[in-house]
């Protein structure tokens, strides 16, 4: 009883954090657009920040967006970290969000090096190449984490296989494109990483006869 009085709880993290990223995006706006891009640079997980050790970045990064969220996206992202929240409790949500986030952040900047991106540099500390000083912040990759996990951890099979394959296609569209960028790249890493830790939650809670308890 106390384990489905958990699952059904509500949610407050997201609906904190959602709210605290759209307040901080209002505020950023109102800087000098110069001073804006310094301060979303400086907290961007680009290739400049993680190859100078600024780690931190892949924590900051998930608290800034360029823009105010549109209404839908800012919905849309209420509703999924709301549901993993409610569904797995706070601190497993977190984690899924998290890993999805910082997972990525690390893979696409493993990729980006791997390219070649940030390797020639300017003057001391500034890559010549814009790809390793990219303004890379937001939401997005935790966001798409979370929807591959509940994806993954839907019970009925044939729902969980078309929520998968359609968020797959979804996810491999943009970056089949000519126009692609590292952040399509992203998206889709994260997506992967969610449809893993997905998988691990719902097969967590079938060894364990039920839906497995989180903080």
């Amino acid at each position: 009883m106390a384990g489905f009085r958990r699952r059904l709880a509500l949610p407050w993290a997201a609906p904190l954090y959602v709210g605290a990223v759209q307040l901080g995006a209002y505020a950023t706006a109102r800087l000098p657009r110069e001073r804006r891009a310094e301060v979303l640079r400086a907290q961007s997980t680009n290739v400049a920040n993680l190859r100078a050790g600024r780690w931190q970045t892949l924590v900051t990064s998930a608290a800034f967006v360029e823009e105010p969220l549109p209404a839908a996206y800012g919905a849309a992202l209420l509703a999924t970290l709301g549901t993993a929240e409610a569904s797995w409790g706070t601190v497993r949500a977190a984690g899924v969000f998290a890993g999805g986030h910082m997972g990525a952040s690390l893979l696409v900047y493993a990729g980006l090096l791997g390219l070649g991106h940030g390797a020639v540099r300017g003057k001391e500390d500034e890559p010549s190449d814009g790809t390793a000083r990219a303004i890379d912040v937001g939401a997005s990759y935790g966001f798409h984490a979370t929807l591959g996990a509940l994806a993954a951890a839907v019970p009925h099979r044939g729902a969980r296989t078309a929520a998968t394959a359609g968020l797959l296609a979804l996810g491999v569209r943009p970056v089949l494109r000519r126009e692609r960028t590292f952040t399509d790249a992203g998206h889709l890493t994260a997506l992967a990483l969610g449809l893993a830790m997905g998988t691990g939650i719902r097969t967590g809670g079938v060894r364990t006869g039920g839906i497995p308890k989180a903080g």
